[in-house]
């Protein structure tokens, strides 16, 4: 993947190093969230995960805010950049996240305590998106999505949920409810996925062929779609695919939906919510 000459917009939060702040309170609906993507993406007892989170207020933390000078902080940067830059292209008033926030172990969000083991996630409570960048490694070792490509797919997949929160989808989805292989939590992960997509399509053109995707790149951002599809990752955790605990979709359907967003570059082709097939 291409992307070392591409532009950094600085819209980065650094809080690497930085120890989590305390939370009190009851665990709100974001929390609720992060708890279904700890325990269903990556196996956390529901019960740990929430005593972690603690609740929705949680003490705010600040961390450096601008481009950072590590090639893997950079990364990230230009990447978020891009996929900024292709949604203002797509979507007329599009604002982008308030902050990309890269961090170690745990922080405070405004959805409660975020910890590294729930993986990548959006906060549509404070319109950010965090990232430990130890996933990067675990998308590599216990998924075997490896490369640039795949982790990029991340990122444009946790802006997507930014779209969404913007668009409305986000409060759509939690009125269908968070589970089930028909919920309204497994059609926006599936448009987040075709989100991407339409961002791969697009990379290339906003940045002046600075970022950039080949074939292979495609190939290994389909790899990590199917790597976190529901009922592979069932089988992996318990042995059996259960699709009424279903939080993001299967394997073939995240990978489709992705495909969707590449070949069509048209968000409009991404209507998981009307779509008379997920």
């Amino acid at each position: 993947m291409r992307w070392a000459g591409g532009r950094g917009s600085g819209n980065i939060e650094d809080r690497r190093g930085m120890g989590p702040a305390g939370a009190v309170g009851g665990l709100g609906a974001g929390g609720v969230i992060l708890a279904l993507i700890g325990y269903f993406v990556f196996g956390i007892d529901p019960s740990t995960t929430t005593q972690v989170l603690g609740g929705q207020n949680v003490q705010q933390q600040e961390g450096v805010r601008g481009g950072p000078a590590d090639e893997a902080g950079r990364f990230v940067d230009v990447v978020a950049t891009n996929v900024d830059d292709v949604w203002k292209q797509q979507m007329q008033g599009y604002r982008p996240p308030d902050a990309v926030v890269i961090y170690d172990r745990a922080t405070g969000t405004g959805c409660g305590m975020g910890q590294s083991a729930m993986g990548p996630f959006y906060c549509p409570a404070d319109r950010k998106v965090y990232l430990d960048l130890s996933f990067w490694q675990e998308l590599e070792s216990k998924f075997g999505a490896g490369g640039e490509a795949a982790r990029a797919y991340v990122i444009a997949h946790e802006i997507g949920h930014h779209v969404q929160n913007l668009t409305g989808a986000t409060d759509t989805a939690q009125r269908m409810g968070m589970r089930g292989a028909d919920s309204g939590a497994v059609r926006l992960e599936l448009q987040a996925d075709c989100y991407a997509g339409v961002w791969a399509a697009h990379a290339a053109a906003v940045s002046g062929g600075q970022v950039q995707l080949d074939p292979r790149d495609i190939e290994d951002g389909l790899r990590a779609a199917a790597a976190v599809g529901d009922d592979t990752l069932q089988r992996r955790s318990q042995g059996q695919v259960v699709p009424d605990a279903f939080t993001h979709g299967s394997s073939e359907q995240r990978m489709r939906w992705f495909r969707t967003g590449v070949q069509s570059g048209d968000p409009a082709a991404c209507d998981t919510f009307r779509a008379p097939r997920l």
